[in-house]
Formats: C-alpha cells, sequence, structure tokens
C-alpha cells in the first residue's frame, strides 16, 4: 500500500531565487546590497516573513 501523498506529490521544478540580502561575517548578520541591516528593512519582512542564515550554527557551538 502506498501513502495518499506519494500517489498526487509532484516534484517542485528549480526555482530561481535572488535574495536580495548577504550575509556579512564580520558583522555576523544579513545586510542588503546597500549595507543596511536586512532585519530593518520592513518592506522586505512584509514580503519575505523573516530573514534567515546559517549564521548561528556556524558561529556557535551551543545552538
Amino acid at each position: 500500500m502506498q501513502p495518499f501523498a506519494l500517489e498526487y506529490a509532484r516534484p517542485v521544478g528549480d526555482l530561481e531565487v535572488a535574495t536580495p540580502y548577504v550575509y556579512d561575517s564580520g558583522r555576523q548578520l544579513n545586510v542588503l546590497l546597500d549595507g543596511r541591516v536586512a532585519a530593518g528593512d520592513h518592506a522586505l519582512l512584509r514580503e519575505l516573513g523573516t530573514t534567515t542564515s546559517t549564521a548561528g550554527s556556524k558561529t556557535h557551538f551551543d545552538d
């Protein structure tokens, strides 16, 4: 018997997504291309909901 979801699940095609921010390892936070802190851009947060990075797992051993 095959689970229900596997009968109807479709693979998602490759999506081309451009992230409007980059991780700044010196400041240890995400910044916009103009250097502003990404978390301070309210329009960006409304659109994306969050600015995530892997900073914590790369810089701290107690996460």
